[in-house]
């Protein structure tokens, strides 16, 4: 029997934090192997995640990645979203999945393709590309939301992929540590615009640049708030 307030307020506290470790646990165990195990389960030998990064930056390019793990392997520790770490777990996860992944490439598609044949035609091109330069062949698709018809292999888009699916994860850490790194030393050639510190992506910094210096080479002048 509870018999004070303050017994009560304990017992609430303890409960509150019961419920907050079991979210984080359960936040945590999403990414999992479970879209890739199906597909092997159907018949399929190499399931290729696809995903991409930059799709809403003002400039440079975009950049999709495709990645086919070892299911037999751990998963990478932390492995998540790439937006969900920090810079530095980005980098550690990306090293340790070029060992052990079966597979991985990227594809890119610069800024002056993606004002000629807009941002979602690119994202689709790069994410083909990406698919084309694996070393091994992928016979099964798995893709953060996008379904790519251009591509005669089955594949299964999946809304939010990257907080699902392993390899999904995998390929939007790989694109995005490739893509930060990328604009990094296009930085060291366009220093007045920041693209170091903000990859490209609008930000105040970013469009005060703009406003002061005008568009550059990897400017992509068909985005709003460029020109």
């Amino acid at each position: 029997m509870i018999k004070t307030t303050e017994d009560k307020n304990t017992l609430n506290l303890s409960s509150t934090i019961r419920n907050k470790q079991s979210q984080i646990v359960k936040r945590k165990s999403q990414i999992s192997l479970n879209f890739e195990r199906q597909a092997i389960t159907d018949g399929y030998n190499f399931v290729a995640g696809v995903d991409e990064v930059g799709r809403g930056c003002l400039a440079g390019a975009v950049v999709a990645a495709a990645c086919i793990l070892d299911i037999s392997k751990p998963l990478p520790e932390g492995l998540n979203d790439s937006k969900k770490l920090s810079a530095k777990k980005r980098e550690h996860i990306a090293e340790e999945l070029k060992q052990t992944a079966l597979a991985y490439a990227v594809g890119q598609v610069e800024a002056d393709e993606i004002d000629r044949i807009n941002i979602l035609q690119a994202t689709k091109k790069a994410m083909q590309l990406a698919i084309e330069n694996l070393q091994l062949k992928a016979d099964f698709l798995l893709i953060d939301a996008l379904e790519l018809k251009e591509i005669p292999l089955p594949q299964k888009a999946i809304i939010k992929g990257d907080t699902v699916s392993a390899s999904i994860a995998a390929a939007s850490i790989i694109a995005k540590v490739y893509r930060d790194n990328l604009m990094c030393e296009l930085g060291g050639i366009y220093p007045k615009y920041g693209f170091s510190k903000h990859a490209g992506y609008g930000t105040k910094a970013h469009f005060e640049a703009l406003r002061k210096h005008g568009a550059c080479p990897l400017h992509r002048k068909s985005f709003r708030g460029v020109l």
